[in-house]
């Protein structure tokens, strides 16, 4: 049975090293990764750049890209990430949104959560706001789906 996942984060990444990344998702992401996952990420800069690479390189874990437009769309970063990763990805989904603002990023992470099991955020240390992460997060919640909250 495959169990799903959605990773959400922020995409202001550069206060950390690539280092302590790597730490934080084989602390956290590791022990979801078994074969029968399928990770769920939005495909965007920072976090889900990152975790994609991780997660191809680390695991035999599943993986789907879900974009907000087109993967051609997406900022160079992801783009190189999506590339780099493409022989490990499962599936690109792209859900062709007419305009990419926060309604389309909005709708690509209900889409996620909608497909998954559970939510892990790594939203950026401090208070609860309003910024795509928590609101996955706070929407994985409504659904009563679990979630794990990693503070970077």
């Amino acid at each position: 049975m495959t169990r799903a996942v959605t990773i959400t984060g922020t995409r202001s990444t550069g206060h950390r090293g690539l280092d302590s990344y790597a730490e934080l998702f084989a602390r956290y992401l590791a022990p979801f990764a078994g074969d029968e996952t399928r990770f769920y990420i939005g495909g965007a800069k920072g976090i889900d750049s990152l975790s994609l690479l991780w997660l191809a390189g680390n695991t035999h874990a599943q993986i789907t890209i879900v974009v907000a437009g087109t993967v051609r769309q997406q900022p160079v970063e992801a783009q190189q990430a999506i590339t780099r990763s493409r022989g490990r990805i499962t599936e690109v989904v792209e859900l062709h949104a007419a305009e990419l603002g926060s309604p389309a990023f909005h709708a690509r992470n209900r889409w996620m959560v909608d497909h998954s099991e559970m939510v892990i955020g790594f939203p950026l240390t401090g208070p609860q706001g309003t910024a795509g992460t928590w609101q996955t997060l706070n929407y994985g919640a409504e659904q009563g789906k679990p979630h794990l909250i990693v503070p970077v």
